[in-house]
């Protein structure tokens, strides 16, 4: 747990929370996260001082930047501890990571196969296994959630048959941030010799993620959502997995050889990351990394978990308050509506008193058609929010209902 003059350290290395002129209180973390000050600069730095490609040519810029390229693949290695420095492969974001795999898959899913997901993904974890599935004459199935949004294990195992090819599924759900069951999930597939991904962008920065512990086969995030820069995701794949993926893209940087007969392609990273990758944002990710390492994601999600705790505390106290879901396994998004209010109304007050929340779908609208439901307000939390800031959101909501009501 931080002490006082811990979160005063943590909030004044976020630039944008000592200089926005409306003094908002930014309540949309699991979108994206603000970015430190060490982020910021090592990105001016780069461009300042190291300006170059990487793996192109010999002189000492692209040398110095190729280095701190791979750096920062190494500490991600550890930071998920990825067993190989090639396991991590670096992608434009979540959606593409997820992209990435169904593309290089799709040569092994066959007419009848089965692709498992659950009823509460996100569109970025629905759409291109659903055109998969179509385009190979597939199965696309999908886990249902009981009356807390719990995963229905035992449906689940129900879907599984030596039919199954891949599980794709949510560690954190972004609607409502229930921690889903993923270590029986896993377990369950790999015994039905299935591939397993996880889609961790709402739990990268409030969980320790250990891939070989988890033994997914697959473990995909983005950066954003870390402290780091937009524009950037992580592909982890087990070596003897991505082995076996032809290219996804084609063009420089994953080559050994071409000529016109034929090209034959580069190992692992390289094969699955063609072209210029965003080398600035991969250089400043490092510094993300030694924020969340320094303040120990342990406490950080003790800290959160207070967070949250004491929110759903003050809030359930309106007249009219629904909270999806209140139980233990909520991490740091808190979704609710209150009776009567449009959720987009409630938002657009609140943004006039400063105080920025996700209004709508979140981006998976199947689970909010299952809760009949035209969409939540969502508050997430970040390790620089304060009790005190959720006093003055709970403040300013009850001016909101008086004028909504």
């Amino acid at each position: 747990m931080f002490s006082y003059e811990e979160i005063k350290q943590i909030r004044n290395q976020f630039p944008i929370l000592k200089t926005n002129e409306t003094n908002s209180i930014y309540f949309d973390n699991a979108a994206t996260t603000q970015k430190p000050v060490q982020v910021i600069n090592t990105i001016k730095k780069y461009y300042c001082n190291f300006n170059s490609n990487v793996n192109r040519s010999v002189h000492f810029l692209d040398n110095f930047t190729n280095n701190y390229l791979e750096l920062s693949r190494k500490q991600l290695k550890y930071f998920i501890n990825a067993k190989y420095r090639e396991e991590i492969i670096f992608t434009t974001g979540t959606t593409e990571s997820i992209n990435l795999i169904a593309f290089c898959i799709s040569k092994f899913i066959k007419k009848s196969d089965d692709i498992i997901i659950s009823h509460s993904e996100h569109h970025s974890n629905i759409i291109p296994w659903q055109v998969l599935s179509q385009n190979n004459k597939a199965n696309l199935k999908v886990i249902p959630v009981n009356s807390e949004g719990e995963l229905n294990i035992r449906v689940f195992k129900k879907l599984m048959t030596k039919k199954t090819k891949l599980i794709s599924i949510s560690h954190v759900t972004n609607t409502f941030g229930i921690l889903n069951p993923i270590n029986k999930i896993i377990k369950t597939a790999h015994k039905h010799n299935s591939l397993v991904l996880i889609d961790g962008s709402q739990a990268i920065s409030h969980i320790t993620i250990d891939v070989q512990n988890l033994d997914c086969d697959f473990y995909v995030f983005s950066i954003h959502k870390m402290y780091g820069p937009t524009g950037l995701g992580i592909l982890y794949g087990k070596k003897k997995v991505l082995d076996k993926f032809p290219p996804y893209k084609c063009g420089g940087g994953m080559i050994e050889k071409v000529n016109f007969k034929k090209t034959r392609f580069s190992g692992l990273p390289f094969k699955l990351e063609a072209g210029t990758p965003n080398i600035a944002g991969i250089i400043g990710t490092n510094k993300a990394l030694q924020l969340l390492v320094n303040y120990s994601i342990i406490k950080i999600n003790s800290y959160e978990t207070k967070l949250l705790k004491y929110a759903i505390k003050i809030l359930s106290n309106i007249n009219g308050m629904k909270i999806y879901y209140n139980n233990s396994k909520l991490t740091k998004i808190l979704s609710f509506n209150i009776e009567n209010i449009h959720s987009f109304d409630l938002g657009k007050l609140l943004n006039n008193y400063g105080i920025a929340v996700r209004t709508g779908t979140h981006c998976a609208q199947p689970i909010m058609e299952y809760l009949k439901i035209n969409g939540t307000i969502r508050i997430s939390f970040a390790m620089y929010n304060t009790i005190e800031e959720i006093d003055i959101f709970y403040k300013y909501l009850i001016k909101c209902l008086d004028i909504l009501r």
